[in-house]
């Protein structure tokens, strides 16, 4: 056994840590192909840790599902860059600096700068008057971004003290807030009213703001969520999306999921999947056993996540 099956909370192994459910037939299925090869060698291993770091809700999922299935016809882990794409990077280094310089200065105006094409100006509106505990807020706004722009400067959780894979206190929450407790609390215990899959929802600021994510493929759509609710409007005509939350408004999710079908035509052999890409096919190559485990491990990863249970989403209500 290449994998030992113990590290997620429903028994698979930690090669399924992104998917979050318990082992099913297919699963078990996939693990006995990876135990039918044998030991896995180094350009293998890789391969498959980036599928278990795959995320449907990244804003460049269909490339990085594209990129994985190249990297499965190679035989080995493409090189990789750190770097941010350049068209996030600049709606994140806009983000700062139209709201830090607000922060500053709640009266500054007539900066000629955008966040996915929504100006500055229309962005600060959003906050509506100013106010000490506005602008506490919005500083944490801030401090998200910073994050994202500067891993070595880390921002605060206030509500959710969740792991990256749902590890419940592997972030400690509120603590360092201590002196703005007030804040903190008013913050928390503000709500956004809105929708998950079509269901009546809530979720309070605080987590929301825990939740802006700088790679999510709706980052410009939660940040106007999140200045709105700052400024007082509770009730956005667009529901918040976050990692795993109204996943199936993302425009990528048609796409990725025609890449998990042509991934499942190719592992199965099977000519009867329909919505296929025949140029995603052919840069699998050859079938082979260890492609074949492969491609069953992204393609049931894939289909997992689109697929999830939105009813996590719903107890924060």
């Amino acid at each position: 056994m290449n994998q030992e099956a113990n590290t997620n909370r429903g028994g698979c192994r930690s090669w399924w840590r992104n998917c979050d459910v318990e082992a099913d037939s297919e699963i078990l299925a996939i693990d006995q192909m990876e135990d039918s090869i044998g030991p896995l060698d180094t350009h293998t291993t890789q391969i498959r840790q980036l599928i278990a770091r795959f995320e449907s809700c990244y804003h460049q999922a269909d490339k990085e599902a594209e990129r994985i299935a190249k990297a499965i016809g190679a035989g080995r882990r493409p090189t990789e860059s750190s770097a941010r794409p350049p068209k996030r990077r600049k709606e994140l280094q806009n983000s700062r600096r139209i709201l830090s310089r607000w922060c500053k200065n709640t009266t500054i105006r007539d900066l000629n700068l955008d966040v996915g094409g929504i100006r500055a100006d229309q962005l600060l509106s959003f906050i509506g008057e100013p106010s000490p505990l506005k602008v506490w807020q919005v500083e944490r706004v801030v401090d998200k971004v910073i994050e994202a722009l500067d891993p070595n400067r880390p921002s605060h959780r206030m509500v959710l003290d969740l792991g990256d894979y749902g590890e419940p206190g592997a972030y400690p929450t509120g603590e360092y807030y201590r002196d703005d407790a007030s804040f903190l609390e008013q913050t928390k215990n503000t709500l956004i009213h809105d929708t998950v899959d079509g269901r009546k929802a809530r979720i309070s600021l605080g987590l929301s703001i825990d939740l802006l994510m700088p790679c999510h493929w709706d980052f410009v759509g939660s940040l106007v969520t999140i200045l709105k609710a700052i400024g007082g409007d509770l009730h956005p005509p667009r529901p918040f999306a976050c990692c795993s939350r109204n996943l199936g408004l993302s425009p990528l999710c048609d796409r990725v999921r025609t890449i998990s079908n042509t991934l499942r035509s190719f592992w199965r052999g099977s000519k009867r999947i329909k919505d296929i890409d025949r140029d995603v096919l052919a840069s699998l190559g050859p079938a082979t056993t260890v492609k074949r485990w492969l491609a069953a491990s992204l393609d049931k990863t894939i289909r997992l996540q689109l697929e999830a249970s939105s009813d996590f989403w719903l107890t924060f209500s």
